[in-house]
């Protein structure tokens, strides 16, 4: 594989993709890591293998170019209104010149990154490796397998100019809350958070208008890291104010 950055081309082939992708880890890996105190030996190995894991991450995605990384569910099939949406997010990033990059698996991932190709865009995705498996999507250029979900979620943020999140469970949340946090805490700068398919998330708005700024565990200004909108090219706009500003 080159890292050249015009050469966009996949790092697997068809074939190789479906034997590898979602595969699952080796006996060990995070669920040991996560267990408490090791050995000392076995501490330092798995710095090693998280070190190598980051290094390649670093060296596939180094040339991508400005990127927007959209969350969501994998349970969407391509008659779901929210697949659609996704989609035709996926092609309006592309027609503005940015990648897209996902989680690499089926329903919203597939449609965003689905929407990129039709645009002729740049489509990525970062796989976890998981115990179930998981079938990629036929629509990446490029994808990275990773073992640690922390450093596929670092990859996810460090490549991005800005994040787009349509609905999806407990994984969707976990990504976009734990960016707002990084860009609450001054963590990373203050790139776009945008939040579509507003019907799904209008209860999640309710609680965190009635329950965490009405007890103060959040500022009112908070709420202004996320932007809310179901108009892809509208979120698109969205994303060249800030550019514009210099993010």
């Amino acid at each position: 594989m080159t890292d050249d950055p015009n050469t966009p081309t996949n790092t697997h082939t068809a074939e190789q993709s479906k034997a590898q992708w979602g595969k699952a880890p080796p006996m060990g890996g995070e669920h040991d890591l996560l267990k408490g105190p090791r050995l000392r030996r076995q501490e330092l190995w798995t710095l090693l293998k998280i070190f190598r894991e980051f290094m390649r991450g670093f060296r596939k995605l180094h040339f991508i170019g400005p990127c927007v990384t959209v969350f969501g569910s994998a349970r969407f099939d391509e008659d779901h209104q929210y697949y659609k949406m996704a989609r035709a997010t996926g092609a309006a990033l592309a027609r503005s010149g940015y990648g897209v990059m996902t989680g690499g698996g089926p329903g919203i991932m597939e449609a965003a990154n689905r929407g990129a190709r039709d645009e002729n865009g740049l489509s990525l995705g970062c796989n976890i490796e998981l115990p179930m498996e998981q079938v990629p999507n036929p629509y990446l250029d490029r994808f990275v397998d990773f073992n640690y979900f922390f450093v596929r979620k670092v990859m996810l943020v460090k490549y991005s100019k800005a994040f787009i999140v349509l609905p999806g469970g407990f994984g969707t949340m976990d990504e976009v809350f734990e960016t707002l946090v990084l860009i609450q805490t001054k963590k990373i700068e203050r790139f776009p958070i945008i939040v579509m398919g507003k019907e799904f998330w209008e209860h999640m708005k309710v609680f965190i208008e009635n329950a965490l700024i009405a007890n103060e565990t959040i500022d009112a200004v908070d709420m202004d890291l996320i932007q809310w909108t179901d108009d892809p090219d509208e979120a698109v706009e969205m994303i060249a104010q800030y550019a514009a500003n210099g993010f």
